[in-house]
């Protein structure tokens, strides 16, 4: 996209650097995007644990090499303690709170049905920016966001959140249903049947990890660059793996985790080299770009699922039209938040009162 003529050089700049944001998250998006189909693969034969204890430790080699290839390993002792503190609940809240609500939430319904639960999260981000970063509203932002809870009711039948609720048991065919299916198709799998209590319940408690992480992020980062970006995340990361080591202290939870399977341990690597990019990309966006930019951008992640999933997992996911059109629904509301007033008005012809409109901000 050409650059619009700019004044002064520091509005130039600071164009690049939403520009190079914008890029970065487009990547996190698609990284985030295959990480989650890998996901689904692992826990089709491991457990939430197996699969946390292999993904999220990962993360800091990843993190230490790509802080050092970019020079900016010394950045760890420049941080103040304030940012420290904010990178280590952001580390604890997103890589292993949310992390293990999204695992819990994609092996009991897949990853396809969670997505226009999991969308809810910007409205939540967005707050939080306005309230604590200063960030604004405008008529496109409000759009998208209208976009984005119409896609989740789109996506959800009438009466799943009903079934949902009342629903206390994994519904699951019973061991003969499955045996008779098995018997009268022995070359196909039994068609997979979703868990939506377990499934949304998890689904909306990720939210509150995946929401409020950006916002502790984007606070210790702010304008840093993005090679200390990566220490930071280094740190995030280092923080959460401090954590599952506490929890692998429990009797009987490192044995476990080192029965799982080599199949199920395969695809878990695999899914935590793509979310540690996935992640380097999300933390240089951070620091160089607004979370009203990056986290519309991201958005995009749902539909690389959908394509990844169609791909890998095409037995053990819900392609339902109404799900898939809600996910669409959805994006599209992501894709109104990354426009800004000024792209808008420079690319299409609108009367007075049109862009009077959409030039309304708030706070």
């Amino acid at each position: 996209m050409p650059h619009q003529p700019i004044g002064a050089d520091g509005e130039f700049i600071e164009v690049n650097f939403m520009l190079l944001g914008s890029l970065m998250a487009v990547l996190a998006a698609a990284a985030f995007g295959l990480n989650a189909a890998t996901v689904r693969r692992g826990v089709l034969t491991a457990t939430v644990a197996q699969g946390m204890a292999i993904t999220v430790p990962i993360g800091v080699p990843l993190f230490f090499l790509a802080a050092l290839a970019m020079g900016s390993l010394g950045a760890l002792f420049e941080f103040s303690s304030k940012a420290v503190a904010l990178l280590v609940a952001a580390g604890v809240l997103h890589f292993v709170w949310g992390r293990y609500c999204n695992y819990r939430a994609t092996k009991a319904m897949g990853g396809n049905a969670i997505i226009p639960i999991r969308q809810l999260d910007f409205p939540l981000k967005l707050g939080l920016a306005i309230v604590f970063l200063g960030e604004t509203l405008t008529p496109l932002k409000i759009s998208g966001i209208c976009l984005i809870l119409l896609g989740g009711s789109i996506a959800i039948r009438p009466g799943r959140f009903h079934q949902a609720l009342e629903s206390d048991s994994d519904p699951v065919p019973a061991p003969e249903s499955v045996s008779a299916a098995a018997a009268a198709s022995p070359t196909r799998a039994p068609a997979f049947m979703p868990n939506y209590a377990e499934g949304y319940t998890f689904a909306l408690l990720s939210i509150t990890g995946y929401g409020v992480s950006p916002l502790f992020i984007r606070m210790a980062l702010e304008d840093t660059g993005l090679g200390v970006s990566l220490a930071g995340g280094l740190i995030s990361y280092g923080a959460a793996t401090m954590v599952i080591a506490l929890m692998l202290i429990k009797p009987g939870q490192l044995a476990h985790v080192l029965s799982i399977d080599r199949k199920s341990t395969g695809w878990f690597l695999i899914s935590a080299l793509f979310v540690a990019v996935s992640h380097m990309f999300r933390f240089m966006a951070l620091s160089v770009a607004p979370i009203t930019v990056v986290a519309p951008i991201q958005r995009s992640a749902s539909l690389f699922k959908v394509l990844f999933n169609w791909v890998l997992n095409r037995r053990h996911e819900v392609f339902e039209r109404r799900l898939l059109a809600g996910i669409l629904v959805s994006v599209l509301g992501g894709v109104a938040l990354t426009l800004s007033t000024d792209f808008v008005v420079s690319q299409f012809p609108l009367p007075d009162f049109i862009i009077e409109i959409i030039g309304w901000t708030w706070p």
